[in-house]
């Protein structure tokens, strides 16, 4: 049995993923996105998204990232709502897609897998995202106008989102687990210098506990050293201690730094393999927003089509002319 030969394979959804989708489908490339089963990425963990351009009223993220969907899918994308198992990626050849024992084949791959926060792991963490508990200094610092907020962590993300909030909080604590902190000098002293700025050292969050009405009412932190407990009213708490990409279904063919992002060529989207590109949060370890994903994804489409349109066709795979999906004979035991 023959397999039809995918001009694009995207891998993952979000803002990054669905624009690249949008950009190939208007290309006439006919994408096949595989979006995974918690498919929209990050934002549909979201509630009020007010920093993207074209929402003057603000969106639920959700909603958003279904009509990114329908965007796509309006122009031809076709989607598969399942998570990838492995891929085969080649220097220029046919790409391989796994999904469990089902094979998908393409020319080029884009891969937009994006990023999840670190997690502390204590009660209340997830149970109160959106209704206290933040991963997104920028995202959602300007709901805490006036308010009493902490930030959790203690490298130079942690000071960056602290110093974004102190514009709008009225009291702002950085907490951290060592008395002693990981980020540079001089965006401790940035923060430091802010005068609704304090630290609160060595402690750790226990649970984040609600109120009556359901948001975060106060955390209870933990002394590492004498282990005696204290609960802090907060109105909000960010959580910045850093983000994992979701690169493992490739580490190991592509080139990734040491965190784990994925590393294109300067001003691209290209990897180190030939037909295969990367957008979005996967890739970018500094902005991490929804625009900056989105911008990207378009970027890695319109990678994506050049190549398609410059390169010679790999000699694994007989193309048709005019871009049609080509036939190519299955891998042994496909």
């Amino acid at each position: 049995m023959a397999h039809d030969v995918e001009n694009v394979i995207i891998i993952g959804s979000g803002p990054a993923g669905y624009t690249a989708a949008l950009y190939t489908a208007r290309a006439n490339l006919e994408p096949l996105v595989i979006e995974g089963f918690l498919w929209g990425g990050l934002l549909q963990q979201t509630t009020d998204v007010e920093n993207y351009p074209g929402y003057p009223e603000g969106i639920m993220g959700p909603e958003m990232m279904s009509q990114f969907r329908a965007q796509a899918e309006r122009f031809g994308t076709r989607f598969v709502t399942d998570d990838v198992d492995r891929v085969e990626l080649s220097d220029g050849g046919v790409q391989r897609v796994y999904l469990g024992d089902e094979e998908h084949l393409a020319k080029t791959v884009i891969l937009a897998m994006g990023a999840e926060p670190r997690r502390i792991g204590v009660p209340g963490e997830l149970e109160l995202g959106g209704r206290g508990v933040s991963t997104c200094g920028v995202c959602d610092g300007a709901f805490f106008k006036d308010q009493k907020v902490i930030v959790i962590g203690g490298g130079d993300s942690a000071m960056e989102d602290a110093i974004f909030i102190s514009k709008y909080a009225d009291d702002l604590t950085v907490v951290n687990r060592r008395d002693e902190f990981r980020a540079s000098k001089i965006m401790h002293d940035r923060a430091a210098e802010r005068p609704n700025i304090g630290f609160k050292t060595p402690f750790l969050p226990e649970e984040f506990v609600a109120g009556e009405d359901g948001k975060l009412d106060h955390v209870r932190l933990r002394n590492v050293e004498t282990e005696e407990t204290e609960d802090v009213a907060v109105d909000g708490a960010f959580i910045a201690i850093g983000h994992i990409p979701k690169s493992e279904i490739v580490e190991g063919q592509v080139d990734t730094d040491g965190g784990g992002y994925i590393v294109t060529q300067d001003g691209s989207t290209a990897t180190n393999l030939a037909g295969v590109f990367a957008v979005g949060d996967v890739v970018d370890r500094t902005y991490r927003q929804a625009v900056t994903a989105a911008g990207s994804g378009c970027m890695g489409a319109l990678d994506a089509e050049w190549y398609l349109r410059d390169t010679p066709p790999s000699p694994e795979a007989h193309w048709m002319r005019g871009g049609e999906p080509a036939e190519i004979a299955p891998t042994p035991g496909s």
